[in-house]
């Protein structure tokens, strides 16, 4: 039976606090979390890992028994603490027991111990299940207990459905769900589906908008290019520019330079009240990359003038 400090695992020391702990095992869970890792096995196996010390150095009991027997693996005969025969009350129910380790099982015995685990059966889906709001909050041993799990993800969205909004499914433990993502969603923006958790929990979602290679985005204000033949940039045009919400006309004015910047009003990202911000495109002036006869006389007529 492999040893396992679980102090390592989360990196921190054996003083450390509560905390300390939690934060801990926050980042390494994001960093290590399947949805990040697809198809990566050790990456599973360390998020297991991680999850594991998690569940015992987050209660003050499992803590003080790895602290006490940990290096040995083994509980004493006759131990009146919860390794002997195992957490009552369904400490870690939501959770299948083959998730923990031998380690683990040698040290506290299986998940569930006596008393069972009402409403276990694990968390399917590939969000990441608030281990918090999992173990948090049990009462005594016995008790008929509904277990509510809050699940925790990121969800995905181009820059064009989060600026008009986009019907989304996920899964999550084994059901589809459907969403809606409103337009004029921001990065970072939390959509909450209350009650469509695992036991009556809430699903809690982080929008993620991905980079896009046409558009930047500031604040309100969107940013791109457009490209200018250079006799447009020099005696004056107007010029097709796509938008996010299509096709939009810029006048260009006679003698303008590459890099200059100009700004179509009210194409930018949608604002709470309605209005939009700008959008600023900046000209690219062009020259054909092949010339005809008459075009290269043109432009040494125009060398000679400058």
């Amino acid at each position: 039976m492999a040893y396992k400090d679980y102090y390592d695992v989360l990196g921190v020391s054996r003083g450390a606090s509560d905390a300390d702990i939690k934060s801990a095992y926050r980042k390494l869970a994001k960093q290590y979390h399947p949805d990040k890792n697809a198809g990566d096995e050790k990456a599973a196996e360390k998020f297991k890992e991680i999850g594991e010390a998690y569940a015992v150095l987050s209660d003050p009991e499992k803590r003080k028994v790895f602290d006490q027997f940990g290096h040995t693996g083994h509980v004493p005969p006759g131990y009146p603490g919860p390794g002997a025969g195992g957490f009552q009350g369904g400490d870690f129910a939501g959770f299948d027991s083959g998730q923990f380790s031998d380690f683990f099982q040698g040290l506290f015995g299986r998940a569930g111990g006596r008393g069972g685990a009402p409403g276990g059966g694990g968390f399917q889906g590939g969000a990441q299940v608030n281990l918090e709001d999992l173990l948090g909050g049990l009462g005594g041993a016995g008790q008929s207990r509904r277990f509510v799990q809050n699940v925790e993800g990121e969800l995905q969205v181009t820059l064009e459905e989060a600026f008009s909004g986009s019907d989304e499914v996920i899964n999550v433990d084994g059901k589809r769900l459907s969403l809606r993502v409103p337009a004029g969603t921001r990065d970072g923006a939390r959509l909450r589906l209350a009650g469509q958790g695992p036991g009556g929990g809430d699903v809690l979602l982080t929008i993620r908008v991905l980079e896009d290679a046409r558009f930047d985005l500031d604040g309100d204000h969107l940013s791109t290019s457009v490209d200018v033949p250079a006799p447009v940039a020099a005696l004056g045009g107007d010029v097709t520019v796509q938008t996010l919400s299509g096709k939009g006309n810029l006048s260009v004015p006679p003698g303008s330079s590459g890099g200059r910047r100009m700004r179509l009003r009210g194409q930018g990202w949608p604002r709470r009240d309605g209005t939009r911000g700008d959008l600023y495109v900046k000209l690219n002036v062009t020259v054909p990359a092949t010339l005809t006869d008459d075009q290269k006389e043109l432009y040494r007529q125009l060398r000679e003038l400058g």
